[in-house]
């Protein structure tokens, strides 16, 4: 059963870790790129992630315009929402996003530690807004 608007969107905002899926090019001969990411959602608003400046995911972000997000869960039920849409913007990252998105999926005590490493080494980060614009979502214990 397809959740609400409210449920679907509660979900999202759960800290998943996504699917990123984006297409791997137009003619064709690659399927899309998908690959597990860390994001930042609150009910109602778009959806942000980073990487790396120069990677693959970010340059096939740039090129297609748009992306698709996917979490899960299998307890208590198999629920999914898939969410996909433009990107709004692409900005340099701040290391206070990093704090935020750390905090989301990092018990507090590895944070800092994380975020130390991560600055230093995972070199220029870019941030990507999506505004989600199509959703597709399910609840398979509510059949």
């Amino acid at each position: 059963m397809a959740l609400s608007r409210t449920d679907r969107e509660q979900f999202l905002a759960e800290p998943h870790v996504a699917a990123l899926a984006v297409s791997a090019g137009a003619e064709g001969d690659r399927a899309p790129l998908t690959v597990p990411i860390w994001y930042q959602y609150a009910p109602g608003g778009d959806v942000w992630i980073m990487t790396g400046r120069d990677s693959r995911k970010a340059e096939l972000i740039r090129s297609a315009g748009r992306f698709t997000l996917m979490v899960d869960r299998l307890e208590p039920t198999i629920r999914y929402v898939s969410v996909e849409g433009p990107v709004l913007s692409s900005v340099p990252a701040t290391r206070e996003q990093l704090v935020e998105i750390s905090s989301r999926y990092l018990p507090a005590d590895k944070v800092e530690g994380y975020v130390d490493f991560a600055w230093k080494d995972h070199g220029e980060q870019v941030v990507f807004h999506m505004r989600p614009q199509r959703w597709v979502s399910s609840d398979l214990g509510n059949v």
